[in-house]
């Protein structure tokens, strides 16, 4: 029968669980106030590495703290094996958490440097959290003495039959892979489909695109259905876009008098109305002769697509007050029906048996 240790190495055990869990309570508090500092600065790269500390600290002193306590203990060969094995796989699960949120933090950083306040692009920090999550439980197995080769076979057919059976899902999933990486669109570009549906790009993730309509609402599109039908998007190759704007004047009007008021309320409108790129040239083109008046185009120059609605309304209410200025008239269309004075009368002619 073997002979009680003692108490001795239990209370060693017990003091060196007690150190650990008070280094984990001070590295937390530290972590989460370095986490507060780093929220104020306009580096990204501090906040991830402040939120990595932040998620190892507790577990890590813990799992480190609870390693030690058993070398102190006289355990069995046997159960130190074991025991080493289970602590490997909880810090390698541990880490593997940390990661994956590091992972993705550094993902979306590099979307917001690139595509500015409006980027949220969800599909590539999904994939990379399930790929950094799936080495790490595979590594967990191995580090309690699973094999994995026949789990990798094993995962290979199932993968195969799961293929075939979420076909639309992965379709998807491709189509929106193949959106981002050919920058068809980002999140913030204004699109319009050809099915009608259109608005702001607000995110595009593993199974669908949402979009925010120009009323506020969102609306869910299946990225395949980007590969099937024609997509216009207003923020390419350049954000800001033209504006044409049709107007109209009498017959009797001076016509290089009324492109020179067009052009110079252009020129206001432009300089002083928010959403008008300011060093835009205003351009007046006649083209068309109608029934009782001659109709132009007017093309002016907006930032972004949104910003097209309040240069119009303020184009057409400052050019109507110069026209009235300038005595410019805007006829309604009339059209002249000339009828004769009188009809002649068709004579019949009776015909006697």
């Amino acid at each position: 029968m073997p002979e009680w240790p003692g108490w001795e190495p239990i209370i060693i055990a017990a003091a060196i669980m007690v150190v650990a869990l008070v280094a984990a309570v001070a590295l937390r508090m530290f972590a989460k106030r370095l986490t507060a500092r780093a929220e104020d600065t306009r580096w990204a790269w501090d906040d991830l590495a402040a939120r990595l500390l932040y998620d190892l600290a507790l577990p890590l002193s813990v799992l480190g703290g609870a390693w030690l306590a058993a070398n102190a203990l006289p355990l069995h060969h046997g159960t130190m094996v074991a025991t080493g094995r289970v602590l490997t796989a909880a810090t390698v699960f541990v880490v593997s958490l940390a990661l994956a949120r590091l992972v993705a933090g550094i993902i979306a950083s590099v979307a917001l440097i690139r595509q500015g306040t409006a980027a949220n692009v969800t599909i590539f920090t999904n994939i990379s959290k399930v790929l950094v999550l799936g080495v790490g439980v595979l590594v967990m197995l191995q580090s309690l003495g699973v094999s994995i080769t026949p789990l990798l076979g094993a995962l290979g057919v199932g993968g195969l039959a799961v293929a075939l059976a979420l076909q639309d899902t992965l379709a998807n999933l491709f189509a929106g892979v193949h959106v981002l990486a050919s920058r068809t669109m980002e999140p913030g570009d204004y699109i319009k489909l050809s099915s009608g549906q259109e608005g702001y790009v607000v995110d595009i993730n593993w199974r669908n695109t949402s979009i925010r309509t120009l009323s506020d609402n969102i609306e869910v599109i299946p990225n395949a259905t980007f590969s099937k039908t024609i997509l216009t998007n207003y923020h390419r190759p350049a954000q800001d876009m033209s504006l044409l704007i049709q107007a109209s004047c009498a017959y009797d009007a001076d016509l290089d008098h009324v492109e020179k008021v067009v052009i110079e309320v252009g020129h206001e409108v432009m300089a002083e109305v928010e959403g008008g790129v300011k060093d835009a040239l205003p351009v007046v083109r006649f083209h068309t002769f109608d029934d009782s008046r001659i109709h132009f185009t007017v093309i002016l120059r907006t930032v972004e697509f949104g910003d097209q609605f309040r240069i119009k309304h303020e184009f057409v209410k400052r050019l109507h007050r110069r026209f009235r200025l300038e005595g410019i008239e805007m006829p309604p269309p009339t059209r002249k029906i000339l009828l004769p004075d009188s009809f002649p009368r068709p004579t019949s002619t009776h015909q006697s048996d």
